[in-house]
């Protein structure tokens, strides 16, 4: 554990792209993660041949879910997935707990040009109205938690918020960037994605807001001590709303350094950074064990100019088997 708050911002050891960097601000008793995404992020989208308002919004998503999968405790899955009546209908990201992330969107071309034509591509036109869910699995022999929200009309930032308000009641800001870049190099111009993320909570133990309705007057003894716990709230809220997309992308202002900007005056500690790496989990091994579960007839009907064809939606690889394999 290192505590910036202590050291010169231009001595800071930056993790650098793709690596989740928990925080904690014990005088303000918040915590929470930032993360700067770079390679890992463009590899991604690059597997896919999306619209840019598609792949800005999918890009939101995966730093949505990198922020929240990884502060998971075990060793499981992060599954955030949209379904809407929107011209994006879903996004999928899973996060595995390795830190291996994939995504994918689906989306009707045709509404999604005549946005971009209207230039109105905002991620809540994108998304329109619907559900997100959110789901942590721990492995075969546990439950699956599932947490769902409505989408009606907000940004994936807004929802997040919502989400943390109704089902985890914990105080929580996030912010989410995410920019397309434009690089040049030799023979012409280099493309690539950069997206940032910030997410801040109230430490659970503390309960804010819940003496709201006292009325006026002397505070009943014992409860002065609300006071200081909303300011200190309303003070981290108020920091965190000064940041710009912008700094939460650029390579000149790592994560620790915009910490350290954020909030030097409280003293802010960053713990050991968690890498994030591009990484389908689909295998030839796999899909024929799905495959392998299937009726004759569902084989059958499968078959198309003499094999079974299987593409996977995350990374796009493709996989031939012969019929025969199931048949027996």
């Amino acid at each position: 554990m290192v505590e910036i708050a202590t050291l010169g911002p231009a001595s800071i050891d930056p993790a650098g792209d793709d690596a989740v960097l928990p925080f904690s601000v014990e005088g303000l008793d918040v915590r929470g993660r930032a993360i700067q995404m770079g390679p890992a992020l463009s590899a991604l989208l690059a597997r896919h041949d999306y619209p840019l308002p598609v792949s800005k919004l999918l890009g939101e998503a995966v730093v949505l879910a990198v922020l929240l999968g990884s502060s998971l405790k075990f060793d499981g899955q992060f599954l955030l997935q949209t379904q809407t009546d929107g011209p994006v209908d879903m996004l999928v990201v899973d996060y595995r707990t390795s830190g291996n992330i994939r995504a994918y969107a689906r989306f009707k071309a045709e509404r999604v040009a005549e946005i971009e034509a209207e230039g109105l591509s905002k991620p809540e036109l994108l998304l329109g109205k619907g559900i997100l869910a959110m789901t942590i699995d721990q492995g075969e022999f546990t439950s699956r938690y599932q947490g769902i929200v409505q989408l009606d009309g907000a940004s994936l930032e807004e929802v997040a918020h919502t989400y943390f308000q109704q089902s985890e009641q914990i105080p929580t800001i996030v912010r989410l960037a995410v920019a397309e870049m434009m690089t040049r190099e030799d023979g012409g111009a280099a493309h690539s994605w950069r997206g940032g993320g910030l997410l801040v909570q109230y430490l659970p133990e503390a309960s804010i807001g819940v003496h709201r309705d006292l009325s006026g007057g002397d505070a009943p003894e014992g409860l002065e001590h609300h006071a200081e716990e909303e300011d200190a709230w309303a003070e981290a809220s108020s920091l965190v709303s000064t940041v710009e997309d912008h700094e939460l992308i650029d390579p000149d202002v790592p994560a620790e350094r915009l910490l350290y900007r954020l909030f030097h005056e409280r003293g802010v500690r960053v713990f050991d950074p968690v890498p994030v790496r591009e990484q389908c989990s689909c295998s030839r091994e796999r899909i024929q064990g799905v495959l392998s579960s299937f009726s004759a007839e569902e084989i059958t009907e499968s078959i198309e100019n003499g094999e079974i064809a299987v593409s996977c939606e995350f990374c796009g690889q493709k996989y031939a088997f012969d019929p025969q394999e199931f048949l027996g």
